[in-house]
């Protein structure tokens, strides 16, 4: 049970000036250059980051590159970076509060989904990964018998990992979980509105055991310190969360230099797909609004496009219009708040253009649609559901990152499949009935890379996440993951 004392504890505490963390130091950038931290939550300078300049990127690619070199981490016996590894997520537990009270002020997402969905969910993805390190074993191929075919798994060597705003943590995990239980050293570059967690997240690695060098953050702009990374000579694989244009120059950037491997998380627009038969709408209504609604429909997967059957689509909207208005938008660092501050100011402006545009465009505003609390001096809107949304018009077609639902009814199954596969991405979908072969057919058909049956949400780190189309390529998450941090490595030994 979260303490809302202890939690006005932490929102007071003064967030000191942050630097960058190269070699297992906090360093100033280059000139002592530095931006603002603005917090959603009132639109207050929280502090000041590090700016880091292309040099300064090239000098945490450099002190990764020689950690890994000379075996510090690579070398290390894996039950050694197993313990490290484990003592690191005993400490994410053991300042859960903290963190995710950092991440709240930083990037606006509300309290009650922070603390499970950043700190516990970051903690248990490298326990996850700690566990699996002295259990990955080599191969020998079935060979005649006058040769030996071992097949060796190898760290990649420097991985730049590049971050986004909307769960910092969580994500974060997800990249630095696999790439440094096998071995590899990481530059962390978080996103400009939401580095603050990461930068303490980094330092309790160390605080761990991570040896230095081996995990480096460097905070700043993406247009200079993103590039810089894409652009290294020095950089053996590239993992990105983020959108579809920056998602592109990171590949003309790997084409420009090395020809490093990128992998690409790039969101979606994903259709929440309710027929006729399911069980239990009003269950069904309530998790769809949380499925968009939930951190200001700043998430991956959420499900953006609701395509309910016309025979319940007027008792549908009726339900989910309730939950909706039972969900209270306000404060995040306040436990009564069911979703919190939009992440910025530019974000903001964003979705309320998806609104403008979908009205432009005809379909139906029935929820919502504005910019509320604006005395709060943060940047807070109104969730927001369209009806009756032409399945080719940019409110079904683009991804908001925002809390703006695009409903669209339909009546047979062959035309759900059609709407659902009718964008360019595939991330994630949901599907609604009590028919057990309906289910099994749609899950078959949706172009999608998580489908969800029955609810929406929730698949924790044993299970792979990974897009189709322009929703990217490669999986965060289980086992899988490992495959962007290792070489294959074939050893063909006449006997």
């Amino acid at each position: 049970m979260l303490d809302p004392q202890k939690i006005a504890q932490l929102r007071a505490q003064p967030v000191a000036p942050q630097q960058l963390l190269i070699d297992g130091a906090a360093q100033p950038a280059e000139g002592g250059a530095v931006m603002e931290c603005q917090s959603p939550i009132d639109g207050s300078v929280l502090t000041t980051l590090a700016r880091a300049s292309a040099a300064d990127v090239d000098r945490a690619i450099a002190s990764g590159r020689m950690a890994f070199e000379d075996g510090r981490w690579s070398g290390m016996p894996p039950a050694a970076r197993k313990a490290v590894m484990h003592r690191w997520a005993n400490l994410v537990e053991a300042n859960a509060l903290e963190l995710a009270v950092l991440g709240v002020r930083d990037n606006g997402t509300e309290i009650n989904m922070a603390i499970k969905a950043e700190a516990f969910s970051a903690a248990a993805t490298l326990r996850y990964y700690a566990e699996s390190i002295d259990k990955l074993y080599g191969e020998i191929a079935p060979t005649d018998a006058s040769v030996l075919g071992l097949v060796h798994h190898e760290p990649v060597g420097v991985v730049g990992a590049i971050v986004p705003w909307n769960f910092p943590l969580m994500i974060g995990a997800w990249k630095l979980g696999p790439a440094l239980a096998l071995g590899n050293s990481v530059v962390l570059k978080p996103a400009e509105t939401a580095s603050l967690s990461l930068l303490r997240l980094a330092e309790l690695g160390h605080e761990a055991g991570l040896p230095p060098g081996v995990l480096n953050v460097v905070t700043g702009q993406g247009a200079v310190a993103g590039r810089a990374l894409g652009l290294s000579m020095d950089v053996d694989v590239l993992v990105f969360t983020g959108s579809g244009p920056v998602g592109r120059k990171l590949l003309e950037y790997s084409a420009a230099s090395n020809l490093k491997r990128v992998y690409l998380e790039l969101g979606g627009k994903s259709p929440n797909i309710v027929f006729a038969d399911t069980a239990d709408i009003d269950q069904a209504a309530q998790v769809a609004a949380g499925g968009i609604f939930r951190n200001s429909g700043q998430v991956c997967v959420a499900g953006s496009r609701l395509l309910v059957q016309s025979q319940i689509k007027e008792a549908f909207l009726e339900a989910l219009s309730r939950h909706t208005k039972a969900m209270q938008v306000g404060d995040p660092l306040e436990l009564s708040s069911h979703i919190g501050a939009v992440n910025s100011a530019r974000q903001l402006q964003q979705n309320l253009r998806f609104v403008d545009q979908a009205v432009a465009e005809g379909a139906k505003l029935w929820l919502g649609g504005k910019q509320i609390l604006q005395d709060s001096g943060g940047f807070y809107m109104e969730p927001t559901i369209f009806a009756d949304v032409d399945p080719q018009s940019a409110l079904a077609q683009q991804e908001v990152f925002g809390p703006v639902l695009a409903v669209t009814s339909f009546e047979t199954e062959d035309e759900a499949i059609a709407l659902a596969n009718g964008t360019p991405y595939g991330l994630a979908a949901g599907v609604w009935t009590r028919d057990l072969s309906r289910a099994h057919r749609m899950v078959r058909a949706l172009r999608a890379g998580v489908v969800h049956v029955n609810t929406y949400g929730g698949p924790d780190v044993t299970v792979p996440l990974g897009g189709f189309g322009q929703s990217g390529n490669g999986h965060d998450k289980s086992l899988h993951a490992f495959d962007k941090y290792r070489n294959l490595k074939t050893a063909w030994i006449a006997l």
